[in-house]
This record gives C-alpha cells, structure tokens and sequence, in this order.
C-alpha cells in the first residue's frame, strides 16, 4: 500500500455509463442495451492504489477500460489530472495514452509471440515518439533491470519464458512511458499463489519509486487487503460499496460486501473465521433496467423499499459510501 497522499485526484470518473447492444430473438427482435456500467462515480487520488472488486460480470474490466476511453462511453465523464479524456482529439488522446497505461491479465496472451522481449518493451517508446533509437535501446536495458529480467533475456520470445516473467516483461512495457496512472486488470490471477507474491511485491516497490497511482481491478479480496489504499465493490454495473481498505475488512456495510468477504477467511482481521454467508435467490435479468436494488433478489434482508426505489451511494455517520436503504 502506498504510504504517499496528495489532495489532487490523479483519476475522477463521474457519472460513467457504457452499453451494450443486444439483439432481442425472433423476427421482429427489439433492439435492447444493456448497462455494463451504470452510473459509477469514483475518484482515485495521486499515489494511492483503488481496487474495484465484485464477481465476474459485474462491470469491473468494462469501467478500466472505459476509463481509458478503449471502450465508447456513453454517459459521463473522464478526467485525467484534471483533463477531460472525452473531449480531446485522436492526436490529443495519443499524447495523454503515455501518462495512462494497462498491465493485463493473462501474460501468456498479452505479448506478441512473434516479438522478441526487447522489441515488446520498446513498442510504447517506438509508438508515442519517445527519446531516439539509441536512447531507447537504453531505456529497454534499464527497465529490464527495474523489473527483476536479465539482460541476457532481451532476445528471447514470450515463449521461452515463465509466467511471473512474462509478467514482468508486461510491467516494463505499462512503465516505460513513466505514465502517472496504471490500470493493472487481475495481474496476478493467471499466476501461481509464490509468483504472485512477488509481482505484488515488484509493483508496491515501483509504485513508491515512480510515484505512480494504480486503479486495480481484481476478484481476490485476499490479494486486495495487501495492495489498496480503498476499495470499490461493483454489482451488476454499479458500485454498492466505496471506503478505505480498513474499513471495508473491519466492518462492510453492503449485504453483497458482506457475503464477498464471509467467502475468504483469509482476509477477515486477525484471521478470525466467520459464518459464510450463501446467498440465495436468482441474479437479477441485466437487460431489465427497472427501478429497485439489483441485489434484492438475493438479500436476506429485502424489504419492500428495497424492489421498488433504486439505492443512492450515501456517506453515513461512519464516513464510507454505501447504496444500501437498510445502512
């Protein structure tokens, strides 16, 4: 976790909304959308890390990569450093992609097999223009060493290497334009459990050296209790639940925070065990965009409220966001 604080927010995300199309069946289907992210306001300050957590499907890699304008948005607004991303120009928007860059999921698809590493980590130096060739040469044999890779590696293939390697080498390519943000989408999730370990470990340190702020997104709550500073919960497209790391492990507000966390006894303080929480009921139709919480058909603890009003995120008495009527 970082240790550094600034009051200027490095990511600001207001009211982002992204659709879908989906073709309704039969002849005369309706055209429908559907809402991946719904209405997702989150601010992300400089130096710190957010993770945005919930199962598969619910918006999380939809929100990253609209929040680096690779997907259409169609409501809302994105500010890097306090530039609207959705109001430059594809020349504009090149010039900013080098402050903003993606470390991926999978290391085994996410470097081109047919370049050599070298080559893989100079790419964003080749593309944005940066330094000449000489001085990129230079930078490559550096960031190499930055990230824990021999130089004796530089010419071999993404297949002659491991997986927490392979990884590496994506890191070198997400740092070398020394961007301010890095968007690292389950970084870790492809790799073994003492890998893992270590890419955190390597991105920790890189994150005080180069002062950069992470947006992570992420399934493993028990990988997220060591790398965040706060925590989003998303549901269905929306966030239900925003505070800092201590407060979500010590006391989560929302129903769905609550039974996220009774599944990972690892991440409960002090490593005290609690009763798993098995929700039950069906997930709700993600094309119906009727009024109502979209966790009341799985919540114990619905009232009538609950299937008829849409929740706000609200800051209680305890100071943390939570779309919930029953906090």
């Amino acid at each position: 976790m970082s240790e550094m604080f600034s009051c200027q927010p490095m990511l600001e995300l207001k009211g982002i909304e992204v659709q879908f199309p989906v073709k309704k069946g039969g002849l005369f289907g309706k055209n429908l959308k559907l809402k991946a992210v719904n209405q997702v306001s989150l601010t992300v300050q400089k130096g710190r890390t957010l993770a945005i957590v919930g199962e598969s499907g619910s918006g999380k890699t939809t929100l990253a990569l609209a929040s680096a304008r690779l997907l259409p948005v169609h409501a809302g607004k994105v500010f890097l450093n306090g530039i609207d991303l959705h109001q430059l120009n594809k020349k504009e928007l090149r010039a900013e992609r080098r402050r903003l860059q993606f470390i991926f999921q999978d290391p085994y698809s996410s470097l081109n097999p047919r370049l050599r590493a070298e080559k893989i980590v100079q790419e964003p130096l080749d593309r944005l223009n940066i330094g000449n060739n000489q001085s990129r040469k230079k930078e490559v044999l550096q960031l190499f060493e930055q990230v824990g890779l021999r130089q004796d590696q530089l010419r071999l293939f993404p297949h002659q290497f491991s997986g927490g390697q392979r990884q590496r080498i994506g890191i070198a390519r997400a740092i070398a334009s020394k961007p301010d943000l890095v968007i690292c989408d389950e970084p870790v999730s492809a790799l073994d459990v003492g890998v893992q370990a270590q890419i955190l470990n390597l991105l920790r340190r890189l994150q005080i050296e180069m002062q950069l702020t992470y947006l992570f997104i992420s399934h493993d709550l028990g990988v997220v209790q060591h790398v965040c500073d706060e925590v989003a919960v998303m549901y269905m497209g929306r966030v239900v639940e925003q505070t800092d790391r201590i407060s979500f492990f010590n006391n989560p507000l929302h129903p769905y925070s609550q039974a996220l966390l009774s599944a990972v006894p690892s991440a409960l303080p002090g490593g005290r065990s609690k009763r798993r929480m098995i929700l039950q009921g069906d997930i709700p139709n993600p094309l119906d965009d009727s009024p109502g919480c979209r966790f009341a058909s799985r919540c114990s603890k619905a009232e009538k409220r609950c299937w008829i009003e849409t929740p706000l995120l609200q800051i209680p008495d305890t100071g943390h966001h939570v779309a919930c009527h029953l906090v």
